[in-house]
């Protein structure tokens, strides 16, 4: 599965991975956490990208309330096409998460010990996502929220855990976003451009939002100071 993850790459450098007429201002995310909201790209009815802020869980649009949106942060790439709560989105709604590493926790004894992962070249690159809009009942206002994709795990992800989020390629991001042959991008990303470190446990906590989520194990300055 994919519960956390990063996005610390300056605006401009998301750039290079694709073009959109938003100026964000954005902070460096060291520990994004589900039901916050998170950057997506995606395209409107006129094929132009935009870059918004969405909630980090899947909200259907036929759900009486958005709690069941904690529930679906991830899709499996085997089901995404027909389960009820993805397969509509999977065919209109498809969507970039931009992202600069990831997290996953391994059982050592009695604790577990977080690791992060990254392009070994240390680029951003972007998860295989879906959006959808819900409206809530009650306040008629409209929350746009998504979900990461996951797959089987490759080589360097295996040893940590037997899931991995669908990476994508720069070459295959636009082909994901328009649909050609979608499904064939859903497996896992190549084990020898990835590497992965453990990291400080100060990345437990979601309210822990700061540098020392990168640090490896043992090396973090101080305790993290929440949010």
């Amino acid at each position: 599965m994919c519960g956390r993850y990063s996005l610390t790459t300056p605006v401009e450098g998301l750039r290079h991975l694709f073009e959109f007429p938003e100026r964000p201002n954005l902070e460096p995310r060291y520990n994004i956490a589900p039901t916050q909201t998170a950057p997506v790209f995606r395209f409107d009815e006129s094929g132009t990208g935009h870059l918004l802020q969405l909630r980090w869980g899947l909200i259907p649009f036929w759900a009486k309330d958005k709690s069941i949106g904690a529930k679906l942060i991830n899709a499996r790439a085997e089901t995404v096409a027909t389960q009820p709560a993805f397969r509509t989105a999977f065919r209109e709604r498809r969507c970039l998460v931009p992202a600069d590493g990831f997290y996953e926790w391994r059982k050592e004894g009695k604790q577990k010990q977080p690791w992060r992962f990254h392009l070994a070249d240390n680029q951003p690159f972007c998860f295989a996502g879906l959006w959808e809009s819900w409206r809530d009942p009650e306040t008629k206002t409209a929350l746009e929220s998504f979900t990461i994709i996951t797959t089987e795990a490759n080589e360097v992800m295996a040893a940590i855990h037997n899931r991995m989020p669908v990476m994508l390629a720069k070459h295959d991001m636009a082909a994901w976003l328009e649909g050609k042959e979608a499904a064939k991008l859903l497996r896992p990303y190549p084990a020898e451009e990835m590497r992965a470190y453990p990291v400080s446990t100060v990345v437990n906590s979601w309210r822990n939002e700061t540098p020392d989520c990168f640090a490896p194990a043992g090396e973090e300055k101080a305790a993290a100071t929440p949010r």
